[in-house]
């Protein structure tokens, strides 16, 4: 039972931090668009310099 008192606070810090990061990554519009990324990772540059 004395781990509990360890244990929770620090699953709690993981969880916050988790959303935290969560929050950033949708402020800084990191899922703005998907299906563009997906599709540009497919199509060659031809401008690649030799």
């Amino acid at each position: 039972m004395e781990t509990l008192i360890f244990l929770i606070p620090i699953a709690f810090g993981v969880a916050a931090l988790a959303l935290v990061a969560f929050i950033w990554t949708v402020k800084n519009k990191q899922y703005e668009d998907p299906k563009g990324d997906a599709s540009r990772i497919l199509l060659e540059d031809d401008d690649k310099p030799l």
